[in-house]
């Protein structure tokens, strides 16, 4: 696609501004770059939706919406091109992979930039979108053979009972995935899936089409089939039906509530799920912990992608021991931070992405304070920085009559909370309905190891907030309780896109009376071969 570089290399133009007032007023998509990646779009029906960008509220683009005969073709086509992707060989599925690794990275300024043009995040957030992506992609290409190929297994019988297990596609690949990290949730889940052989549907949401049809682009460039990943448009409540009624799989990131009219679909279907939803998650700091590695840790655990992260952190539970010399250098960082909307590198925090999520932080906070909550730093919204910006708030006080105690506020908000021992702290930390993520600091690994394999969460981080177990893509990440279903990543997050298939052979024997045995005869010999089995140590 050809596109206006700016100093950054991405697909933004310069024109007449007035930095001081408005450092944004520069930016702007070139039209001819909107088209080219809309036009991916399966739609016929003439209807377009306006999106804005949260920076400014300057107009970004008009996303053509599909119909119902829409989605249908989608899915015709994919169905199609995943009959002959399922019979290309393994290896060059696999060096596809590897193409698309090396094209993120030598286009990852255009990258960041559309995601931060387009989610209002700081630029050094938007940087973990390309780099999660290009892991994601070398890591299955990688391990394809040790997750793909036929697997040998034990057989009943020693040497005469021949077992293996295939690995076959389950066909077309529904994905459904949000705005907060448009470019990372509209490729990850789907990578394993083609790896797998199969075929994807996806619907980005609405907020952040481009970044998902950049990523589009970039895997047909890669060399993958162009109707192998359909991209469809539309208010989740009126397509989504038809896509969850039409996939053979469905993958889902997004609301609780969702997640659950998402999985009585499939159940009604009978196929399966894998669903990434709501979270609470909470930090533990302990006594022994670095109290600066904490601090730091700690900022970045609730504030990242201002507070607008699945694995974010949004409750505190710090030890009496050292809890006023903890929060004494968190707020300090939290306060320091470098606020703003901007597409340069050296903001610590961006913007909210729209109205309704500055409208539900505003109300979670408001409430609190009404209700005798503290706050220690932040608390308001900054609309002289962005029209939906929010500062980074700490909240002291926090008890169960307010709402952001137990709901998800989805934003730049953690509460703080005292603990006298580690026990209570566990037990707070798996109060309520979540279990998503969460992240315990303390000198002493082991101990913090022990404490969490008692935290009801997916995924937990020693000394670090929640990069350690999202990055490393050999290991499976999800959710427990209303946090979801399933997992991503790993041998998991491509398992769930394959149908096992075991495949026995048998020699010399078969598994009924010979040589003129009675039944009774067999059932005797067979119960002691049982028990020779035994005595040898087989399974």
């Amino acid at each position: 696609m050809a596109h206006t570089p700016t100093s950054s290399g991405g697909p933004l133009l310069h024109g007449p501004s007035d930095p001081e007032h408005d450092p944004t007023a520069s930016y702007a998509l070139e039209p001819g770059y909107v088209d080219a990646l809309t036009k991916r779009i399966v739609s016929t029906s003439g209807e377009t939706a306006e999106v804005h960008s949260p920076l400014n509220g300057q107009p970004l683009a008009h996303i053509p919406q599909s119909s119902d005969a829409d989605v249908a073709e989608a899915f015709a086509r994919a169905r199609v091109a995943q009959e002959a992707w399922a019979r290309t060989p393994l290896d060059e599925r696999a060096a596809a992979l590897l193409r698309l690794h090396d094209l993120i990275l030598d286009r990852q300024s255009e990258i960041i930039d559309l995601i931060v043009w387009e989610s209002g995040k700081a630029r050094k957030h938007a940087f973990d979108e390309p780099m999660h992506v290009a892991l994601t992609a070398r890591y299955y290409a990688r391990n394809a053979r040790k997750h793909l190929h036929t697997r040998r297994h034990v057989g009943v019988v020693p040497v005469l009972t021949r077992v293996e297990v295939n690995r076959l596609p389950k066909g077309v690949v529904g994905i459904i995935s949000p705005w907060n990290y448009p470019f990372t949730m509209a490729l990850c889940d789907g990578l394993p899936a083609l790896l797998a052989g199969n075929a994807v549907v996806a619907k980005p949401d609405q907020q952040s089409m481009l970044s998902a049809l950049l990523g589009v682009e970039l895997l047909a460039e890669a060399g993958f089939p162009q109707d192998l990943w359909q991209v469809v448009a539309g208010p989740g409540r009126r397509i989504g039906p038809q896509l969850v009624g039409s996939s053979d799989y469905v993958c889902f990131t997004g609301s609780t509530a969702t997640g659950k009219v998402i999985a009585r679909g499939c159940a009604d279907r009978l196929i399966g799920c894998s669903l990434e939803l709501g979270g609470k998650n909470p930090i533990l700091i302990l006594r022994d912990a670095d109290l600066e590695k904490a601090a730091e840790g700690a900022v970045r655990a609730c504030f990242s992608n201002a507070g607008q992260l699945c694995v974010s952190t949004e409750r505190m539970f710090v030890a009496d021991q050292i809890y006023d010399r903890f929060m004494e250098r968190f707020v300090a960082r939290t306060q320091s931070m470098s606020l703003g909307a901007s597409m340069d590198w050296g903001v610590d925090m961006g913007t909210l992405i729209s109205q309704a999520q500055l409208d539900g932080v505003t109300a979670h906070v408001d409430e609190a304070v009404a209700k005798g909550a503290r706050v220690l730093a932040g608390g308001r919204a900054r609309p002289d920085l962005a029209p939906y910006f929010f500062e980074p708030t700490i909240l002291e006080g926090v008890n169960p009559e307010m709402a952001c105690f137990a709901d998800e506020t989805f934003g730049p908000v953690v509460s703080v909370y005292r603990f006298h021992d580690e026990t209570e702290a566990v037990a707070r930390a798996n109060e309520g309905q979540y279990g998503l993520n969460a992240a315990v600091y303390s000198k002493d690994g082991a101990r913090a190891r022990a404490l969490a394999a008692q935290i009801k969460c997916g995924t937990v981080n020693i000394n670090e907030a929640f990069g350690a177990t999202f990055a490393s893509i050999d290991s499976p990440m999800g959710g427990m309780r209303d946090s979801g279903l399933g997992r991503r990543q790993g041998t998991d997050g491509i398992y769930r896109y394959t149908e096992p298939q075991s495949v026995a052979t048998q020699r010399a024997i078969r598994f009924a009376p010979m040589f003129g045995m009675s039944d009774e005869h067999y059932s005797k010999v067979m119960t002691a071969n049982l028990r020779i089995m035994k005595k040898l140590g087989r399974a």
